[in-house]
Formats: C-alpha cells, sequence, structure tokens
C-alpha cells in the first residue's frame, strides 16, 4: 500500500490545520504513523479493536477508527478524544488516507495494467476494456528503454519518476532488472527529432543527478494499445543494435538504425559466409589505430580525400598511400563506392559476429 512516509505527511498536515494529534496502525497493532509519542499498550488495544465489528469506538482516551479500502480493512486511525472535534477531525482523516490508498491502488493496476501490455500478456478485448476502467485513452505513444550500466540503482527510478510520472498521461515502469520503461504520451510531439532530444535529456539528467550512465532506445511512435509491445521490442532491439554499431552514442532511435538492423537479425552462418566472400578464409589484420581513424574518418567525409586528410591533419598524398595499403591488404578499394559499401558492411558484420562470441562467453 501507500508508503509510511506519505501516511506520516497527510498526518502532518491534518495536524496544522486542527491541531489534534492522530496516530495510524496496521491491523496486527503496528505503528505506521504518528504525530505524537503513543503508548506502547497500544498495540493490544489496536488487534482487539481490529478484531471486533465496530467501526469506531472510544477507548482509554482515544477516539479509534477503521480505515476501510474496496470493503477490506487496510489501516487502524487513532485520535485523540480530549479535543472536543477530534471525533470529526479522525473521520475526515479516515477519508483523506483511504483516498491517498484508492489512489495508489490505482496508479499500481495502470502500472500492472501497462506491464501486461509490453509483455503482450492481454487479449485485445480485455485490454480496451480494462483501460477504459483505468481511464487510459487511446494516444499516440512511444516506449522509451533506459538501460543502466550495471545493476539498477533506485535513484535512478526515482528521478524518471520524477521527471515523468506526475504527469499522468505518461507511464514508468519496470519488467527486467537493468532498465526502466517510460511509456511517453506524444501527443503533443510532432517531429522525430523531438523524441531525439528527450532520450538525449534523460541521459544528460541520469548522468548529472545521480551520476548513472544509462543508454535510451525508443521505438517507433503507435496508435494502439495494442501496438505498445511493438514499440517496446524496437525499443529494445534499438539499444541491443547501438551497443553493436554505434558504441560512442548514448541514445538510439529505431527508425535510424540503418543497416545495423538488417546485419542484426542475420544469422551467424550467412554473417560467416559473408565475410569469407569478402576477405577469404582470414580478415586481414587491418584494424590497428592508425587503420581504423583514417577508415573512420573517411567513411564520416563521405569518402572525400581532401576533407579527411584536413581532418587527420595529413598530406592528401599520405592518405592516398594509407588507402592504397589497405586495398592491398584487403583488395577493396574503399575510394570506390561499390567497394567502400562492401567494406563498410563487412566492418558492421564483423562487429556482429565478435559481439555474439561475447555474449555466449
Amino acid at each position: 500500500m501507500i508508503s509510511n512516509h506519505k501516511i506520516q505527511t497527510a498526518l502532518e498536515e491534518i495536524k496544522d490545520i486542527s491541531k489534534i494529534d492522530l496516530a495510524v496502525y496496521s491491523e496486527e497493532g503496528k505503528q505506521l504513523a504518528a504525530t505524537f509519542d503513543t503508548e506502547d499498550r497500544m498495540e493490544s488495544a489496536v488487534k482487539a479493536f481490529a478484531a471486533s465489528m465496530a467501526e469506531s469506538q472510544m477507548l482509554s482516551g482515544y477516539h479509534f477508527f477503521k480505515v476501510l479500502v474496496e470493503g477490506e480493512l487496510e489501516y487502524i486511525l487513532l485520535t485523540r478524544a480530549s479535543h472536543e472535534e477530534a471525533y470529526m477531525i479522525g473521520k475526515l482523516a479516515v477519508c483523506q488516507i483511504r483516498n491517498l490508498a484508492l489512489a495508489y491502488m490505482e496508479q499500481f493496476d495502470r502500472s500492472n495494467f501497462m506491464q501486461n501490455i509490453l509483455l503482450g500478456n492481454m487479449l485485445v478485448v480485455d485490454m480496451y476494456n480494462k483501460a477504459q476502467k483505468l481511464h487510459i485513452e487511446q494516444e499516440r505513444r512511444a516506449v522509451f528503454v533506459i538501460e543502466t550500466e550495471g545493476k539498477k540503482d533506485a535513484a535512478a527510478m526515482e528521478l524518471i519518476k520524477n521527471l515523468f510520472a506526475s504527469r499522468a498521461r505518461d507511464f514508468v515502469t519496470e519488467v527486467e532488472e537493468q532498465s526502466i520503461i517510460l511509456i511517453k504520451d506524444c501527443r503533443d510531439v510532432r517531429k522525430e527529432e523531438e523524441l531525439f532530444y528527450l532520450a538525449e535529456m534523460i541521459v544528460d539528467n541520469m548522468q548529472t543527478e545521480v551520476m548513472v550512465r544509462v543508454r535510451v532506445g525508443y521505438g517507433s511512435v503507435v496508435y494502439n494499445l495494442q501496438d505498445i509491445a511493438r514499440s517496446y521490442q524496437e525499443a529494445r532491439m534499438a539499444l541491443e543494435v547501438g551497443k553493436i554499431f554505434y558504441a560512442e552514442r548514448e541514445a538510439f532511435s529505431y527508425r535510424f538504425l540503418g543497416i545495423g538492423r538488417l546485419i542484426y537479425q542475420l544469422p551467424m552462418s550467412l554473417c560467416e559466409m559473408f565475410i569469407k566472400e569478402v576477405f577469404g578464409d582470414e580478415i586481414p589484420d587491418i584494424f590497428d589505430e592508425e587503420n581504423a581513424t583514417t577508415i573512420q574518418k573517411f567513411f564520416e567525409n563521405n569518402l572525400n580525400i581532401s576533407e579527411t586528410a584536413r581532418q587527420l591533419y595529413l598530406h592528401r598524398n599520405t592518405l592516398v598511400y594509407r588507402l592504397e595499403r589497405i586495398e592491398k591488404m584487403t583488395g577493396l578499394d574503399i575510394r570506390r563506392f561499390d567497394d567502400a559499401m562492401k567494406f563498410k558492411i563487412a566492418l558492421m558484420v564483423i562487429a556482429h559476429m565478435r559481439y555474439q562470441e561475447k555474449e555466449e562467453k
């Protein structure tokens, strides 16, 4: 149910207004919150009252009240009877705590409902009937998967809730140990770039506020509740593909994974066959720091030799020499578009194969 801290806050606010002390107990007689030092003997009195048929009772200078939530006894509330308005304040406090509990239950039900949608555990008919009861509208939504480095920190979850869960249209939940799921209402999102900026904002906040390194993947914007599961699977794939092919980044969109998304879904047998066709029986040893930097910059500059040489602080002829040396080692002249494309795909396939080997170990 609701946290003891929230109950304590509610009691203190009521006392500030009414000047009447209150306490809340579990039906087993354990004190959960109080605005005054209660007596040790209260445990047996509370348990006896909980077992009785009465909904309220006066005993030993206190008013006792039962807090029933959907017909079930959840708490016992006490007010000091020395004040003439203690009974009325006690009844008001019962209503306040009951409403807090109901709100918590509704929020829990909404979170549980979204978890079942993410995992595909609901029939479509049941999904829409339940959504109507929980006042969940059918709107444009996208799923963000926020993966933390190492074990998920409670502070990380709390930060994401503070950023989004206060808005009734967003949902923050979890379905696995290392990640937080944000189901973002996108009715105000007009461009794809806004989702990317949101992902970057999450990364920045996690790193600066709770000192946790995260990666964020997000799926397509969907319109139907049953499609939220697809957006979730896309977000997970965006994270996986991003870690393999775009390791320097921290935010990944499913729509912009490009060819990496295709390579990720290739079986290992096809990958091995392709690499053998490109390089022969052995992959050439060309991936030292100098060659790797040269190839990366050359591709980043769209095969432009002059601009690549400028960014690497090289003479143009020195860069041409390096590219010719790579051609001798691989048989591919990456100054030509066809060879460059084949070489780029081969590099990504090798990265995929090595990642899968690492995961199997």
